[in-house]
């Protein structure tokens, strides 16, 4: 069986979760303590050499980082929609993971992590970094029902932990009515599953 180490609070482990609840993939969930730092132990770099979560293994594969996760199990346990081959949906895949791993990591995640957990990081700055990315995310949103390729791909699933999780950072999401339309659309999807701090939006 999938073993996945994670942690309850981290949006990017959500991630995971989250893509394997769709898929209907049955994992077992390995916790690792952020606080107690089982995360800078032996046995976990062993597995991560960066000494974060997620990590997935499954059999002899061991996939660290969340866009990679979801890039293997896309392409592992999808059926091909979640992460299109051919090359300019595939592109647009890229280009929101990057958004994923730019704006709102550095953006929304930081100030979440300023505000829930007192990590000390330049709040104003990541929230309005943050904030530019929920510019972009609405407007491309304004004619479209999903990130890429006219449906779900793990681009969504990618974004959306951090952007459903932006008022955690102080952050409103009531002045972007396509990423709300957004939002409601991925806690429809056959599966969901939430996590703590995201509203029901539905």
């Amino acid at each position: 069986m999938i073993k996945l180490y994670d942690s309850p609070l981290s949006g990017n482990a959500y991630k995971v979760r989250l893509f394997l609840a769709l898929l209907d993939v049955e994992y077992q969930k390995m916790p690792v303590d952020l606080r107690a730092g089982d995360n800078r132990k032996a046995e976990h770099l062993a597995r991560n050499p960066r000494g974060q979560i997620p990590v997935l293994e499954d059999g002899e594969a061991i996939v660290w980082d969340s866009q990679a996760i979801l890039v293997y199990l896309a392409r592992r346990y999808g059926d091909g929609a979640w992460l299109p081959l051919d090359p300019a949906p595939m592109a647009e895949v890229a280009q929101w993971l990057a958004v994923s791993e730019n704006e709102l990591l550095f953006g929304l995640a930081r100030a979440r992590a300023v505000k829930k957990f007192g990590r000390e990081f330049d709040l104003k700055a990541s929230q309005e970094y943050g904030k530019s990315g929920l510019k972009v995310l609405d407007a491309h949103l304004k004619n479209r029902q999903w990130l890429a390729a006219g449906q779900p791909t793990i681009a969504d699933i990618a974004c959306y932990p951090y952007v459903a999780l932006a008022p955690e950072g102080e952050i409103t999401l009531a002045n972007r009515p396509n990423l709300l339309r957004w939002i409601r659309r991925v806690q429809s999807l056959p599966g969901y599953v939430g996590m703590e701090g995201i509203a029901d939006y539905g």
